[in-house]
């Protein structure tokens, strides 16, 4: 049974971490952000929250743009590191290795090994509490095509998923994971 506690309990988990790219002043870095959110639909836009004292709220905040990027399952690892290791003191890019093209739109870093991807223009930018969430427009899109089906979903037989549980712990969404549709038609009443 559920009781009340008299201490914040925080459970947002398991999510999807986004990879949050940028360049700013001839440099680029990169971060794990785990609070992040498609806002609307048309027009396209995304936010990303991104705590005042990391490296990347800056750079995004001087850059005025910056990318969402997802990756495989296989890249959880690099995901976890992109979240632990600040850029200030290290090229997270080059330290594991990871291929990036500068994105078309505004030039923000594009992981060669995403499966979906996002150039972002800041549109708006708002404290709440420990973080600001950045706003942002998407200006250009990216998917990896081989890796979805017709009808727009995962091809879970050429893509796994990693969801975040928390304490540097991910599971993955695959072929191997349950999946029931609960469709509901509208009766118009």
């Amino acid at each position: 049974m559920i009781q009340a506690m008299n201490k914040q309990v925080m459970h947002s988990y398991p999510g999807m971490v986004a990879l949050v790219t940028v360049t700013y002043n001839g440099g680029e870095n990169i971060m794990a952000a785990g609070w992040h959110s498609y806002i609307s639909y048309e027009p396209p836009i995304y936010g990303v929250a991104i705590g005042r004292e990391r490296h990347t709220y800056q750079l995004i905040k001087n850059a005025g743009k910056f990318a969402i990027n997802f990756l495989p399952f296989e890249k959880a690892a690099f995901i976890q590191q992109s979240g632990v290791f600040t850029g200030s003191k290290v090229n997270k890019f080059e330290q594991v290795e990871i291929e990036f093209e500068k994105g078309i739109a505004t030039g923000s870093p594009i992981l060669k090994d995403a499966y979906v991807a996002y150039e972002c223009e800041v549109m708006d930018r708002n404290t709440y509490g420990d973080h600001d969430w950045f706003v942002g427009s998407i200006v250009q899109f990216y998917r990896d095509h081989e890796k979805f089906q017709e009808n727009g979903l995962p091809d879970f037989n050429k893509l796994s998923i990693p969801l975040y549980l928390g304490r540097s712990m991910y599971t993955k969404v695959d072929k191997d994971s349950a999946f029931v549709s609960h469709q509901v038609k509208d009766n118009e009443s």
